[in-house]
């Protein structure tokens, strides 16, 4: 059995998920051409674990990685960015999962090689862990993704079993649907918990086609009446619809996309810091907004935060200057 790293911690965030390492290969070049691959981390839990530690939340990734230098460089990765991984098992048979993304036309591909992976065997007895059950125990919020509830039956269980517990966090689910890794598989488990969850991220285009209606009111009545429903509707809005009917809509910023792989992990980790912070609903839209467009602007699954100074400037600056505002690869222009 494979043995935990010798780290412990409090975090008020955890994500559970599977981290894979990212090969960019030279855009405009088909693969089997490239020679040369940029690496780095990916993975959609990992990006938001990394996205709430830069908004200045104590966050946890829980996983399994393979023994292996991907799944190392995934732990320096993940702690040069301020996550705790104390909790992350290491398996001595399995390996890290990895994927490759083939930039041609001005449109992305990805590949991936995660069959088998250390992540793939997480289980419901990942949870009994002390390493694992300790951070639940104190966590205020834990987020997890469709992603997860795909990659293998035991891994689904393991997110019915999270669901289940008496739990004193606040369980956050972003659909993420993914159809190829859904293919020839009864898509209940992920219903399940998108109907456990107290937080639902949700992409306008990914709910057209998973739930077959877009329109949020629908879409409540499809996911009961628990949860604090999000939807995003791309570059155009999102709005939060509350278990009480409060509706609260933010329009998105004007943004020169470079790349959109990972938006959505970052503005999930943006929305969800704001409701750990105690935002007001419509600052914790602006926040997810700002995180989103962050990295649209970089060739990377992830940004660096925005100075903390300019952010809390467009929080509260007026629609006005919010609707005027315009995220680029040179930076933030705002009149805020």
């Amino acid at each position: 059995m494979a043995e935990p790293l010798p780290e412990t911690a409090a975090p008020a965030a955890i994500c559970i998920g599977e981290a894979m390492i990212m090969l960019a290969g030279e855009t405009g070049v088909p693969l089997e051409d490239i020679e040369t691959f940029r690496r780095s981390v990916g993975g959609a839990e990992c990006n938001v674990s990394g996205g709430l530690a830069a908004l200045d939340i104590p966050t946890a990734w829980l996983s399994r990685l393979g023994d292996d230098g991907f799944g190392r460089h995934v732990l320096r990765d993940l702690r040069t960015r301020g996550v705790e991984v104390g909790g992350v098992e290491i398996d001595p048979d399995r390996p890290t999962a990895m994927y490759v993304k083939e930039s041609l036309n001005g449109r992305s591909r990805m590949h991936y090689y995660r069959t088998g992976s250390a992540a793939s065997a997480m289980t419901p007895s990942f949870l009994d862990r002390p390493a694992v059950r300790d951070r639940l125990t104190q966590a205020k919020l834990v987020h997890t993704t469709g992603i997860t509830a795909a990659i293998s039956d035991t891994a689904a269980l393991m997110l019915d079993s999270l669901a289940e517990q008496q739990r004193d966090f606040t369980l956050s689910v972003d659909l993420n649907w993914r159809p190829a890794l859904w293919r020839d598989k009864d898509p209940a488990p992920l219903w399940r918990l998108l109907r456990a969850a107290d937080v639902v991220l949700i992409g306008a285009d990914e709910a057209l086609v998973f739930a077959g209606t877009k329109d949020p009111g629908e879409l409540r009545e499809l996911l009961g009446p628990r949860s604090t429903l999000v939807l995003k509707d791309d570059a155009h809005t999102a709005l939060v619809l509350e278990p009480d009917g409060r509706r609260t809509e933010v329009p998105a910023l004007t943004v020169e996309v470079v790349e959109p792989v990972g938006a959505g992990d970052a503005f999930a980790a943006g929305f969800l810091a704001g409701t750990l912070q105690g935002l007001p609903m419509e600052q914790r839209l602006r926040l997810g907004h700002l995180g989103a467009a962050a990295v649209l602007a970089v060739p990377e699954d992830h940004a660096a935060p925005l100075d903390p100074a300019v952010r809390q400037a467009l929080l509260t600056c007026s629609d006005e200057e919010w609707a005027a505002t315009h995220v680029g690869p040179a930076g933030v222009k705002t009149a805020a």
